[in-house]
């Protein structure tokens, strides 16, 4: 106790403290303080870490505890103004970093790597001097979902990793730092971690499947563009002109099959196979224990029933539009072209339908020297 320093804690006021309460398991402080409750510092092993030697190296990769994948739910209610209610911990792996001066001179980098030192995301990485907070979600890059008439909910976010130990990496210059991170299971869940497992092989077989249907549809979508804007291009009564519509409406039985077409979204109740997709995905994710049986049979009728959309899809591609692509040729106008079965891949992407939200790293928290806790979402 012969040095000090002021901690302000964000909103934290100057008022008398009257107890500390130290939470060994998880490394949490209470903080009682005279008429204004109770205040919680979460994780104290970063703090514990700052040292004189760390307080005087550029960079510091600082540890935390481990990272409890807590159990998802959704509700709640309006508390009103009245109501005192604290906020809960951040909802991911907390990855914390001390530098003595603002990086100011090339990017500085944040990753997380899985065993095999494959890179899993890329965080957005404060700048600013003192301690430093980033959230990394703990989640695998959302489907990539073919664009339709609604955003496929769901598909919007990745499945959470499997619990084990991961790597953080920060780069800085030619600086570069890795520590272990590691991933537990909710200490109240009932499943292990070959249920999580089942659950999470299950929710990537939604996730490829999701990135075979947008690419099918992109390849559906160029023979239906491409055949629309040739027959514009030609004049009015050609015999072509109607022989590419009709192609173009052929192309387009296939794409209402796979995804949902009519203005006005889910009020319409139109439902394809995109649709299932995205509602069995959100089923599988609803609980992170082994799937159930009828949901694994699902995923293959949906399978199957992609294959045999492709399968008719080839046999146009095989049969009008080679013949219309002759004609095209004859009459001196570029083929059409559709982009080759294995143009998609199944990484990350988003619900689809008008465009999709950016995927969302992390939140960004900064611990200055004077240890006041500050928003620090910046960007390069």
């Amino acid at each position: 106790g012969r040095r000090w320093a002021q901690f302000k804690g964000g909103e934290m006021p100057d008022v008398p403290v009257h107890d500390l309460a130290f939470q060994t398991r998880d490394h949490d402080l209470a903080i009682a303080t005279h008429g204004r409750g109770i205040w919680i510092i979460d994780d104290l092993t970063p703090l514990r870490a700052l040292n004189d030697q760390a307080m005087a190296t550029p960079l510091t990769l600082l540890p935390s505890r481990p990272a409890q994948q807590r159990i998802e739910a959704n509700g709640g209610w309006s508390n009103g103004d009245a109501s005192f209610v604290g906020d809960n911990p951040a909802d991911g792996a907390v990855i914390s970093y001390y530098q003595p001066q603002r990086h100011l001179i090339g990017k500085l980098k944040i990753e997380v790597l899985d065993a095999s030192g494959k890179v899993l995301d890329t965080l957005p990485a404060s700048k600013r001097p003192g301690i430093n907070r980033v959230v990394w979600t703990m989640r695998a890059p959302p489907p990539h979902a073919p664009p339709a008439a609604q955003i496929a909910f769901n598909s919007t976010q990745g499945p959470r990793l499997i619990p084990g130990v991961y790597t953080v990496r920060v780069t800085s210059g030619p600086t570069v730092l890795t520590a272990p991170l590691t991933i537990t299971l909710d200490r109240r869940v009932t499943f292990d971690l070959k249920a999580r497992q089942a659950q999470f092989d299950a929710a990537m077989r939604v996730s490829r499947l999701f990135g075979r249907e947008t690419a099918l549809v992109a390849r559906i979508n160029a023979v239906r563009q491409g055949a629309d804007a040739r027959a514009a291009s030609l004049p009015d009564g050609d015999p072509l002109q109607a022989k590419l519509r009709d192609l173009s409406a052929k192309a387009d039985v296939l794409r209402k099959e796979i995804v949902a077409t009519k203005e006005g979204g889910a009020i319409t109740g139109e439902e394809r196979l995109r649709e299932h997709t995205d509602q069995l995905y959100g089923a599988i994710q609803s609980y992170e224990g082994e799937p159930a049986s009828y949901q694994i049979i699902r995923i293959a009728v949906l399978e199957n029933q992609l294959k045999d959309i492709a399968g008719r899809f080839d046999r146009l591609a095989a049969a009008d539009l080679a013949a219309r692509n002759a004609d095209l040729v004859a009459h001196k106008l570029p083929p059409i072209a559709p982009p080759p079965p294995d143009s998609d891949t199944d990484g990350p992407g988003g619900g689809g339908g008008g465009g999709s939200p950016e995927a969302l790293h992390g939140f960004v928290f900064s611990l200055h020297p004077n240890f006041a806790t500050k928003a620090a979402a910046e960007k390069d």
